[in-house]
């Protein structure tokens, strides 16, 4: 049974991200919750206001109280937010178990470490990138979160209009095992009839000098490398390919010369795509919690659809 913990904070983003469900592919059953986090500091319950020789310090006293009280109403805020959450989630996945919890301190750690205790296939989290400017810088809380989690995280950037027409899903596509673990993704998700899935192949193709343009011998081998790489890729994307459509799926290879940050961003946006599949570069290395890949982070931040980062959980092919 699959399992979504998304992160909300009451924002327009958070909202958006919750709607955008309808376009992740999620089966009718599973297990979800909303966890919202007070970005406060609250003193231990009965923490002591003494000052020297165990005398108490009224003002450190009153101090502490101020502190609490302002904790207590913040968290209780955040368990509004939590529980509005959960009402929205419910009625988009009216066949999931959808449960909330509220807490206080860091909002990045504080979903991390929800995380660690309810052990999600996916967590979904806003970007809070609501122009094309804010789109070239992830939220610090987005960025942290997905940086650092332990399974798949979708950043979500939802429509104005959301509805469960057919999806368009980009999945980036360089024939390795994060590629392949995107697909695989893909393929297990209950997606609604006619949608579509494009793998996209970018690189830097070689190019000859001016000189080497005009040298036969020089040209002749340019041409021959930039062929053979492409019979690799679509030697390599076969499989994936007849696994898409053996689930119902509408799937075709574009192979594109350029930077794979601009190429499957720019393919995206050029066909309208819901939501960008790409994969991380290690599964549960703890050294990958912190460095997901310079191509995944950029397509986070910048794409102007859903991003979901794979990873495989812990003990399925772990470095």
């Amino acid at each position: 049974m699959m399992k979504l913990l998304v992160g909300y904070d009451g924002s327009k983003s958070a909202d958006a991200a919750i709607d955008d469900l309808v376009n992740a592919g999620l089966p009718q059953q599973g297990m979800a919750l909303a966890v919202s986090v007070a970005e406060v500091w609250m003193p231990p319950a009965g923490t002591a206001a003494e000052g020297e020789n165990g005398a108490v310090n009224p003002y450190v006293e009153e101090l502490v109280k101020r502190y609490r009280a302002n904790g207590e109403q913040a968290v209780a805020e955040a368990e509004e937010f939590a529980k509005h959450a959960q009402e929205r989630i419910q009625s988009i996945l009216p066949g999931w178990d959808v449960q909330f919890a509220a807490t206080y301190g860091s909002p990045a750690w504080e979903v991390l470490n929800a995380a660690d205790d309810f052990q999600p296939d996916l967590i979904v989290v806003g970007s809070h990138g609501r122009t094309a400017l804010g789109r070239f810088i992830l939220g610090s809380i987005s960025q942290k979160i997905l940086s650092e989690a332990r399974c798949s995280v979708r950043i979500s950037r939802g429509r104005i209009e959301v509805d469960a027409s057919p999806e368009r899903i980009v999945i980036g596509f360089d024939g390795t095992e994060g590629a392949l673990a995107a697909v695989d993704a893909v393929s297990k998700r209950a997606w609604s009839p006619g949608s579509e899935v494009r793998l996209v192949a970018a690189g830097d193709q070689v190019t000859p000098s001016p000189i080497g343009r005009v040298v036969p011998p020089v040209a002749n081998v340019v041409d021959d490398i930039n062929t053979a790489e492409t019979e690799w890729i679509q030697n390599l994307v076969n499989e994936p390919l007849e696994d898409l459509r053996a689930v119902g799926l509408s799937a075709e290879l574009l192979i594109r010369p350029g930077n794979p940050k601009r190429i499957l961003i720019d393919e995206a946006e050029k066909w309208d795509a819901d939501c960008i599949f790409v994969g991380a570069n290690k599964w549960g290395a703890r050294l990958e919690r912190f460095l997901i890949g310079s191509t995944s982070a950029a397509i986070a931040a910048r794409a102007h659809c859903s991003v979901e980062v794979v990873r495989k959980p812990v003990g399925e092919g772990s470095a």
